[in-house]
């Protein structure tokens, strides 16, 4: 196996380099867009005008909205007015509740390499790099919410829009 280039997308290269999947990345952007967008006025948005704003495929996009409303971590109402927001129960939720929510938690215990048999017992060649890395990210999931996130970033150049 080439660390200097993957062999395709199924390549054990490529995936190692990918932590979130695609579907992880544009909930998280969706989500970060609802809080910075509906900002204390419960505005709706629609899976359509979120794709739009996100340039993220939008029937792929909805099934994202959609399971992410099914387990709370974000709201949805029906009707010529519903659409997606955030409700202040929802502002609470952390990033990890919609990586979680998405992707599970396999790429988060999984061997970095993709070995099967790595463990703080029977650790791989990275593991204690990985394991340091791992922990601080973890724990920058699962303690941030998204209504501190979303203030952290407001006034930023960077915008998730558009990426």
């Amino acid at each position: 196996m080439s660390w200097a280039k993957s062999e395709g997308k199924n390549s054990k290269c490529f995936k190692t380099r990918n932590m979130l999947s695609n579907g992880a990345k544009y909930a998280i952007r969706a989500t970060m867009h609802l809080a910075e967008i509906d900002s204390g006025t419960k505005r709706k948005l629609s899976a359509k005008s979120i794709a739009d704003n996100l340039d993220v495929p939008l029937s792929f996009l909805s099934k994202l909205l959609q399971e992410l409303a099914r387990k709370e971590i974000i709201s949805s109402s029906k009707g010529p007015k519903g659409g997606f927001y955030l409700s202040d129960e929802n502002r609470k939720r952390s990033i990890w509740d919609v990586i979680h929510c998405i992707d599970g938690v396999e790429k988060f215990t999984k061997c970095f390499l993709g070995l099967p048999t790595c463990t703080n017992e029977n650790p791989c060649s990275v593991h204690s790099v990985v394991a340091s890395f791992r922990k601080k990210i973890l724990n920058e999931f699962r303690n941030k919410n998204i209504q501190k996130i979303a203030d952290e970033s407001s006034g930023s150049k960077f915008t998730i829009e558009k990426l």
